[in-house]
């Protein structure tokens, strides 16, 4: 007769068990997680989430070791990044990222998926990040399935699912440097399906190379061309409202798609009682001062200033955005990491601090899920990163936008003029625009317009993510597409 906990281990065997592999980078890990979180909150689901060995560290740095103890049903493993080791506290060089853990990272993850398979505990599904996806060529030796969650934008995927036409039409790469300040960027692309309005400038920025051996050029093209046309299926972070164009363009050639966004809103149908509920992703340490001040300002009144986690300036420009935003006399929240400035630690103007005394809170990183959804939070000046983005649209918070690199500038894009719900400052950004831009913001007749479309957006992404809307189910249709993986596994 079969004990009960010989049955428990027989039930446990047989429950899906998804390894997830994000991208070390902040703006990855989160929607991974929240993804990951999901399923595990289902019951159902085992869950392997597997960080960079630097990314671990990171993590156990910012939240303590409890932060990757995991909990029943829910680990963390790590595998290694093949780059010399350091303990920096910030992201690593991106393009060598990509370029190492393409290189380096197949034949651990493999090995992690037999040991797993080795101690009675087999994988049936892998779960990689867009910027993983050489995750397809082990798994599917060991006859794994997998799907790839590209993180950005659906309009940002189209943009890297077109680098190679435009690279065999001749856009890419740029002739010489001087094309990218003598109005060619503005050429527009009018042939690319699913794109409206759209120039040279605003496709994910890693087109604007002279060099044809890009390293960002080529793994993305390898990303779309090679890895995700292998994968099960293409989970996006959106919703079919917001990119209804961009998501049949990418359905024509990639059809098995679930698009499940935003995450951030589908992640709170999570009970704070579900075991995973305390696990977090934050790779700096959280300022838990952020929200205690925001509840002595008034509603509506606060400017949010946060450039993500790998957006760099330089110390000329980190002056004019605190002195523009000193000069709007609004009070402010802004997350100034401490590698905000290229190659120095970010240090603010002298003087800044001292006269914006009583009405600006600085901190090195922040809830910023909390921080939108706070009532006294009127706007927010970003670097538009999509999980930002996003985060902004569910919470209805108008942007300035300051994109830096990859989507960033598409995401933008669409903001200024198909959402209505953003205005772009310039990249040499002045304190003169800088104040402007945020007095209208906050205050202007265009100001009060994003705020309305603002409204609009959140409300169909709370329709979009409520029981019979488009990513519910989706998210339902992906829950039971990953447990009858484990069902074939058994037959």
């Amino acid at each position: 007769m079969e004990s009960s906990g010989e049955a428990a281990a027989a039930a446990a065997a047989a429950a899906p068990h998804a390894v997830f592999l994000p991208f070390p980078a902040q703006g990855h890990v989160t929607p991974m997680l929240r993804l990951a979180k999901l399923l595990h909150a289902r019951g159902s689901f085992r869950i392997t989430f597997v960080n960079t060995e630097f990314n671990h560290a990171r993590l156990v740095r910012s939240r303590g070791p409890g932060a990757v103890r995991g909990v029943d049903g829910f680990r963390f493993e790590t595998i290694p990044d093949a780059l010399p080791q350091s303990d920096r506290d910030g992201t690593q060089d991106v393009p060598q990222l990509c370029a190492s853990t393409r290189l380096t990272c197949g034949p651990p993850l493999k090995e992690l998926i037999s040991r797993h398979s080795a101690a009675g505990d087999p994988v049936t599904c892998v779960v990689a990040d867009g910027a993983m996806g050489f995750a397809v060529y082990p798994a599917e030796e060991m006859g794994i399935p997998v799907l790839i969650f590209f993180t950005p934008s659906a309009g940002g995927v189209l943009g890297y699912m077109n680098y190679a036409e435009l690279v065999r039409r001749g856009y890419v790469p740029l002739k010489d440097k001087s094309y990218l300040t003598n109005g060619y960027l503005d050429t527009p692309l009018d042939w690319i399906r699913g794109m409206k309005n759209i120039r040279l400038r605003d496709i994910p920025s890693f087109i604007q190379t002279t060099d044809p051996d890009d390293i960002m050029l080529n793994i993305n093209i390898m990303q779309s061309e090679d890895d995700a046309p292998r994968a099960f299926g293409i989970i996006l972070n959106t919703f079919d409202a917001l990119e209804h164009d961009a998501l049949a363009a990418i359905r024509s050639r990639l059809p098995n798609l679930y698009v499940i966004g935003p995450i951030s809103l589908l992640s709170h149908s999570i009970p704070p009682t579900a075991p995973s509920s305390s696990i977090g992703s934050n790779l700096w340490k959280e300022d838990n001062n952020c929200i205690k001040w925001l509840y002595t300002q008034v509603a509506g009144s606060v400017v949010y200033v946060n450039f993500g986690s790998i957006a760099v300036m330089t110390r000329d420009q980190l002056a004019e955005f605190a002195w523009g935003l000193a000069a709007t006399k609004s009070p402010f929240l802004w997350v100034v990491r401490p590698d905000l400035v290229g190659g120095d630690k970010a240090v603010l103007p002298e003087g800044f601090v001292k006269e914006t005394e009583g009405r600006g809170l600085l901190a090195e990183w922040c809830n910023q899920k909390a921080v939108l959804a706070h009532p006294a939070v009127g706007g927010f000046l970003s670097h538009c990163g999509w999980n930002s983005t996003l985060e902004s649209i569910h919470q209805g918070v108008p942007m300035i936008c300051w994109p830096f690199f990859a989507e960033q500038p598409t995401n933008c894009r669409y903001l200024c003029t198909e959402w209505g719900m953003g205005m772009e400052i310039g990249s040499d950004a002045t304190r003169g625009e800088v104040e402007r831009m945020v007095r209208e913001l906050m205050g202007g007749e265009k100001g009060r317009e994003m705020r309305e479309k603002a409204r609009e957006w959140k409300l169909k992404a709370r329709e979009a993510t409520e029981p019979s809307g488009s990513s519910f189910v989706d998210l339902e249709r992906l829950v039971e597409d990953l447990a009858s993986f484990s069902k074939s596994k058994r037959q």
